[in-house]
């Protein structure tokens, strides 16, 4: 069965791109190239910061959904609590 990912980059310059794929290595592998979204053609990433597993696409598409809307505070400590190997807090892991 094939399993979707949302994640969110760090890039260079600080910034936070959200995305989802099928597979995060390759897709981060595409945006470190030049081969992926024109965001980080512009602002190159520097590590696959979060990474959320979810069982089908529709799941996927929307907590990305929800993820882009969140701000950039709530987008941190999400990112830090993945470091820290803390589960994501109840309103971070709502999908709408």
């Amino acid at each position: 069965m094939r399993r979707y990912y949302c994640y969110i980059l760090e890039c260079a310059d600080g910034s936070l791109y959200t995305g989802l794929t099928t597979d995060p290595e390759r897709r981060l592998h595409q945006h470190t190239s030049g081969r992926g979204a024109r965001y980080t053609r512009a602002h190159p990433p520097v590590s696959l910061a979060v990474v959320e597993d979810h069982p089908d696409l529709r799941t996927a598409m929307r907590r990305e959904r929800a993820l882009k809307a969140l701000p950039r505070e709530r987008k941190l400590a999400l990112l830090r609590r993945q470091v820290a190997g803390a589960e994501p807090e109840h309103d971070e892991v709502a999908h709408d």
